[in-house]
C-alpha cells in the first residue's frame, strides 16, 4: 500500500489479487486496484463505514479526483470511500491492444474478456469487501454502467450491501441489445434537435464538415481515420450537461485556409481525437454490447443493424438532401475497429465477442422483487444513454427502490451536481424524504 495526501484528503492505494474466473478460484489470477479516500481530519483511526464507487463504462477506471471534488467531498464526510478500478481498467491488470496478444489468438482473447462483465466485477467486489470491512456490508454508489453492476449486486449478493445508490444506471432487466438501441435513437434525435435549436449555425457547419470528410481522406494526429460516421459519433457529447456547448465549440472554427483550399485545422482534429479515441478505454468498445447480453443469443453488432432502421442518421443520405446532419449516440460499430488504431488489432476479437452465444443472464428478477436492501436511484428524464422508461420499469421491479426523477441534470448529474445528488439519494435511501 502507498499513502499520499491531497487538499483535505488522505488517499491509500490498495491492490487485490482475484481469480480471473471466479468459478475456478485456483486458476489464473489478476490484480484489481482500488484507491481508498478519507477526509484528512478523520484519517487517523476513524471507524467509518465503507462506500465503494463503481464508475460508468464499461472500460473506464474510477475517476481520479484532485481533492474533494464533485460528490467525493460529500461522501468523505461520513464514509471511507473506495474508488475501484474495475477489472481491466485504470491501474488494474490492463486489457488493451498491447496486452491482449499475450493471451494468444483472438479466440483466446475473447474467452478472456468474457470474464469482464458485471457478474465478475461484483464477485471481485465481494472478495475485496471481506478483506477491507472484516465482513461488514458496505454502501455502493454506481454511476451509469456502475449502476448496472449495482443492480446485479442486489440480485447476486445482497448480504454484502448496506445501501445501494444508483445514478443514471438502472438497466432494463430483460431488454436485448437490439431493444436498447432501438429505444435510444428517438432520444438521440431529440438531443440533436435541441442542439440545433440552441446553435442554429451548427446545422451548416456540421454538414460542411461531413461533406468534406466524404470527399477527402482525413487522418487524425494519432493515426485514426476521421470518416463521416466517426464524425457523427461526436454526438456522444450530447448526453452530458455541457455536451451541447462542447460540441458547438468544436464545430465553430473547424476550417482553416490552406494553399490547397479549406482544410480541417490541426486544432480541430486534435480536439476531435481526444473525444473519439478508445486508446484509454478499449473495453468500452469491446464489451459495450455484451453488457446487454442476457442469454438471448449473440449481440451480432446490434447497434449497426438497428441503425439501418433509422435512415435519417445515414450521413450519405443526409448530404444528398438538405436535412441537418444527425449526430449519433452511445453505439459501437464494426467500423470503429477500422478507423481507430487502438482498436484495429482487436477487430477479430470484437467480432468473436459479437458472435458469442453463451452469455449468462445478469439479473435475478425474483431476488430483486424480494429485495430488502435500501436502494435509491436518480433517473434523469430523457437520459440519452439509459432509457428512462426502461429504468422506471426496473425501479418498479425492485422491492423498496425509491427514485428521484429529474430533468435538472443530464447523464453526468453525479459529477455536475455531485454533493446535492448524493445528499438526495442518501436521504431517500434512509427514509428522510
Amino acid at each position: 500500500m502507498s499513502t499520499f495526501r491531497q487538499p483535505g484528503l488522505v488517499l491509500t492505494d490498495h491492490r487485490f489479487d482475484v481469480p480471473l474466473d471466479h468459478s475456478a478460484p485456483d486458476g489464473e489470477r489478476i490484480e484489481i486496484h482500488g484507491r481508498e479516500v478519507v477526509a484528512g481530519d478523520r484519517a487517523a483511526g476513524a471507524d467509518l463505514p465503507w462506500l465503494v464507487y463503481l464508475e460508468g463504462g464499461p472500460g473506464f477506471g474510477a475517476r481520479r479526483f484532485i481533492g474533494p471534488q464533485a460528490w467525493l467531498g460529500r461522501a468523505v464526510r461520513e464514509f471511507r470511500v473506495l474508488l475501484l478500478d474495475q477489472r481491466g481498467t485504470g491501474a488494474s491488470t490492463p486489457a488493451n491492444r498491447q496486452t491482449l496478444p499475450l493471451r494468444g489468438t483472438p479466440r483466446e482473447q475473447a474467452d478472456y474478456l468474457a470474464h469482464f462483465r458485471a457478474d465478475s466485477i461484483v464477485k471481485d467486489c465481494e472478495l475485496i469487501r471481506r478483506q477491507l470491512t472484516g465482513g461488514a456490508p458496505w454502501t455502493v454508489l454506481g454511476q451509469s454502467f456502475g449502476g448496472f453492476c449495482a443492480t446485479h449486486y442486489l440480485g447476486a449478493a445482497p448480504e454484502g450491501l448496506e445501501t445501494v445508490l444508483i445514478t443514471g444506471g438502472l438497466p432494463s432487466l430483460t431488454a436485448t441489445a437490439d431493444e436498447v438501441y432501438r429505444a435510444a435513437h428517438p432520444r438521440v434525435r431529440r438531443k440533436n434537435e435541441a442542439h440545433y435549436a440552441r446553435y442554429p449555425d451548427d446545422v451548416e457547419r456540421a454538414r460542411r464538415i461531413a461533406a468534406h470528410l466524404a470527399e477527402h481522406e482525413v487522418t487524425l494526429p494519432g493515426g485514426g481515420t476521421l470518416t463521416p460516421e466517426a464524425f457523427q459519433s461526436l454526438g456522444i457529447l450530447l448526453g452530458g450537461g455541457d455536451g451541447t456547448h462542447q460540441l458547438h465549440l468544436l464545430l465553430e472554427d473547424a476550417f482553416v485556409p490552406t494553399p490547397a483550399g479549406p482544410a480541417l485545422s490541426d486544432a480541430f482534429l486534435e480536439a476531435v481525437q481526444s473525444h473519439l479515441s478508445f486508446a484509454g478505454h478499449p473495453l468500452y468498445a469491446l464489451l459495450h454490447e455484451a453488457i446487454y447480453a442476457q442469454g438471448q443469443g449473440p449481440t451480432d453488432w446490434a447497434a449497426e443493424r438497428v441503425r439501418a432502421e433509422f435512415p435519417e442518421f445515414d450521413a450519405a443520405r443526409t448530404l444528398a438532401g438538405d436535412a441537418p446532419l444527425l449526430f449519433t449516440g452511445e453505439t459501437i460499430h464494426p467500423w470503429h475497429f477500422d478507423v481507430d488504431p487502438a482498436l484495429r488489432p482487436l477487430r477479430e476479437t470484437a467480432a468473436l465477442l459479437a458472435a458469442r452465444t453463451d452469455w449468462t443472464p445478469l439479473y435475478n428478477p425474483a431476488r430483486l422483487a424480494a429485495n430488502e436492501v435500501p436502494v435509491a436511484a436518480a433517473v434523469y428524464h430523457d437520459d440519452m444513454y439509459v432509457d428512462t422508461a426502461h429504468s422506471l420499469e426496473t425501479a418498479r421491479a425492485i422491492r423498496g427502490l425509491r427514485t428521484w426523477v429529474t430533468d435538472e441534470f443530464e447523464h453526468d448529474g453525479v459529477r455536475a451536481g455531485g454533493p446535492r445528488v448524493l445528499d438526495r439519494l442518501l436521504a431517500l435511501a434512509r427514509g428522510e424524504l
